[in-house]
């Protein structure tokens, strides 16, 4: 964390709409699976509570290997034994619990006046990290089912639209809230200017996405084999993230996992996942991507005629391809004019600098810097 940098009163109120969209999200996909089971559609709910369990299984358990690694390095929170925390990471309740023991030590914090900065920060990060993790394992795949369902089936509910509209928010919430943290965390970074670049980053990861979101719909639409040629793609990222050698994780095991999760975001967008130049790993990316992304309406065309007939064809064929163009756009104009650099700190980067103005927490500072970069 920066010299001078402070946790605010609104930082705080951002920490409760951030609970509120979590809550709000994962509640309206159990209750529209719940729909789906009444009305008999088995699979759709299946699939629907499917997305919502696995990606709350995988950020609970980086959740519960966080607590751990912490609480060597915060003695006041003696109260969360392992007992407990296996407890609450079961019940799948633990960024919940996350979100709570956030704002409580927070407010204490702003009402008091008392120096907690370092800590704080660190809790509103982790929180961030696992926001993101929910975001591309639950909130993205239930957009694309969900679409699956509205375009191919015809089948449309209010419950539908609230889902697929709180998972959007959640998407750009997470987003910038993530990059908000990481600028704010890391010491080597710049903090985020407010306003214009936040709105630049965050059109060019809502641009990218969307038009990617569309076209693997309208792949499954074609085929449900289409999933296949996902599922290599979520390899090759896979692998990339080995290639790479991350170190996120103190454990093995989870950092495999870890890695597993970083293929599946590579699916959907591209994050340095090293914290080094990868502007020629970005170019072919999002090359692949938009290629990609206009072949599904051609290929749905030529294999499926019959499509070009429907209210939908043509308008998700020129969104996808106005989409692609506007993200890329903001994509060019955000990482020439508008990305924070800092000269002179490539070197200490590199060596992986760790304490910074007093800052002796190093699992925090460690965790961060291995973190998805943007």
């Amino acid at each position: 964390m920066k010299s001078g940098e402070k946790f605010t009163w609104f930082r705080w109120l951002s920490t409760v709409f951030g609970i509120i969209f979590h809550l709000g999200d994962t509640g309206s996909d159990f209750m529209l699976s719940v729909q789906y089971f009444r009305s008999g559609h088995l699979i759709w709910a299946t699939l629907t509570l499917v997305f919502v369990l696995a990606g709350s299984v995988c950020i609970q358990a980086f959740s519960y290997a966080w607590f751990k690694d912490d609480k060597k390095n915060y003695k006041d929170d003696e109260g969360l034994s392992t007992c407990h925390l296996i407890g609450i990471h079961v019940l799948q309740i633990g960024i919940f619990t996350r979100y709570i023991h956030l704002l409580k030590k927070s407010f204490k914090a702003l009402r008091s006046g008392q120096e907690e900065q370092l800590q704080i920060f660190g809790l509103a990060a982790d929180l961030s990290m696992l926001r993101m993790f929910e975001t591309f394992l639950e909130s993205i795949p239930q957009l694309i089912l969900q679409a699956y369902i509205i375009l191919e089936h015809n089948h449309r509910s209010n419950l539908q639209y609230i889902s697929m509209a709180l998972s959007f928010l959640s998407i750009a919430w997470a987003t910038v809230d993530y990059r908000r943290c990481l600028r704010q965390s890391l010491t080597y970074l710049k903090q985020m200017p407010s306003g214009v670049p936040t709105i630049v980053y965050l059109s060019y990861k809502i641009f990218t996405i969307t038009p990617r979101i569309l076209s693997l719909t309208l792949f499954i639409m074609l085929s449900p084999f289409s999933t296949v040629p996902m599922a290599c793609i979520w390899l090759l990222g896979t692998l990339w993230a080995f290639l790479e050698q991350t170190s996120f994780c103190t454990s093995r095991a989870l950092e495999h996992l870890y890695r597993a999760v970083v293929g599946v975001i590579l699916i959907f967008t591209f994050f340095n996942i090293k914290g080094q130049n990868t502007r020629v790993h970005m170019t072919l990316y999002y090359t692949f991507s938009v290629c990609h992304n206009l072949s599904a309406p051609i290929v749905l065309f030529l294999l499926k005629p019959e499509s070009e007939r429907t209210d939908y064809f043509l308008p998700i064929l020129f969104f996808i391809l106005v989409s692609n163009l506007m993200g890329l756009g903001f994509l060019g104009l955000y990482y020439s004019l508008l990305h924070p650099r800092e000269p002179g700190k490539e070197g200490k980067r590199a060596e992986g600098m760790d304490e910074t103005d007093g800052m002796k927490n190093e699992t925090k500072t460690t965790r961060l810097q291995n973190f998805l970069q943007i």
